[in-house]
């Protein structure tokens, strides 16, 4: 059964054509470009199952409504109260992010409980996945916004492409140089931070050590030490969005 997930985030929708853990055609668009006719020709050239959908814009959710409800397949839009097997040791589930419940979902799939799922977009979220369901996370700055933010509350800084912070010095013997060794090393210092005060309060709590998860664009400014620290999966929150569908039709 294919399924075509549509994760609609902040700054780009993500889609995928979803059969079980395989991922067939996926792509991805600014968030302001998801409409009746993008959605309408996903369906036409695709031909899937169904539809699953999370969604972080609230105006764009309640533009998508209708659309979907007239496209003449069945949709299940993720909600907290919508799950199916995945609980909550967390008091206010309505204020977990789709997506993040997404993520856990799909964590379920590729490696159980209890695990820590590092999504790295706008931004950087870690979430802990337990026996007992999501189990609460983080919210930190992303890397799109750590250099947004310098250059815009700031006189003289430069805006920086992301794409290119790789590779340069870790003393900048220039302006733009020393805000990418900031920004690229920064940005993997709180990560680890991050994860090792996670992992640690996790371990003093009787949990055994979790697997961790990494997901999203961002991931490729980790450096290359941490391959054997992490599992990355970039479609993580797809892989989520076919399951919940299919807990969701039983």
């Amino acid at each position: 059964m294919s399924i075509l997930c549509l994760d609609i985030g902040n700054t780009h929708a993500h889609w995928g054509v979803v059969d079980g853990r395989a991922i067939g055609a996926h792509g991805e668009s600014s968030t302001k470009e998801v409409s009746e006719a993008m959605i309408m020709k996903l369906i036409a050239e695709h031909r899937p199952s169904g539809i699953a959908v999370a969604s972080v814009v609230p105006n764009v959710s309640k533009a998508l409504e209708p659309i979907l409800e007239n496209c003449g397949l069945a949709v299940q839009l993720l909600r907290h109260d919508r799950l199916v097997g995945l609980g909550f040791d967390y008091p206010k589930p309505a204020e977990v992010g789709q997506d993040r419940l997404a993520d856990c979902i799909g964590a379920q799939i590729v490696c159980g409980a209890p695990a820590v799922i590092i999504g790295m977009g706008t931004a950087t979220t870690v979430d802990i996945l337990t026996d007992k369901g999501y189990a609460g996370g983080i919210i930190a700055p992303g890397m799109g916004l750590m250099t947004q933010y310098l250059h815009e509350r700031t006189a003289l800084l430069p805006a920086l492409d992301v794409k290119n912070l790789l590779g340069g010095p870790a003393i900048g013997k220039s302006t733009v140089d020393a805000m990418r060794a900031g920004c690229a090393l920064g940005f993997a210092g709180m990560i680890g931070a991050l994860l090792d005060g996670v992992v640690a309060e996790l371990i003093k709590s009787g949990s055994p050590a979790p697997k961790v998860i990494v997901t999203g664009g961002a991931a490729i400014y980790l450096p290359a030490a941490w391959k054997t620290r992490v599992q990355y999966e970039p479609h993580l929150t797809l892989i989520g969005l076919a399951e919940f569908y299919r807990r969701s039709q039983k």
